[in-house]
């Protein structure tokens, strides 16, 4: 099995690892309430999705 012949320099691995950075998920924002919501997922304060009511929720 191969094997390097020398070992990778703390700059070049994290030259590398530059790019492995995790975001933060994208947040959009209700047309119907104002609530902030992920894209193209029902909404968890009124249940519409695109402008229309797909479950009822209860009112509390």
């Amino acid at each position: 099995m191969a094997l390097p012949k020398k070992r990778k320099s703390h700059s070049r691995t994290r030259t590398r690892r530059a790019h492995d950075a995790l975001s933060g998920p994208s947040v959009a924002k209700c047309a119907e309430c104002g609530e902030p919501k992920l894209p193209h997922r029902l909404c968890p304060g009124c249940g519409s999705y695109k402008g229309r009511a797909v479950i009822k929720l209860d009112a509390e």
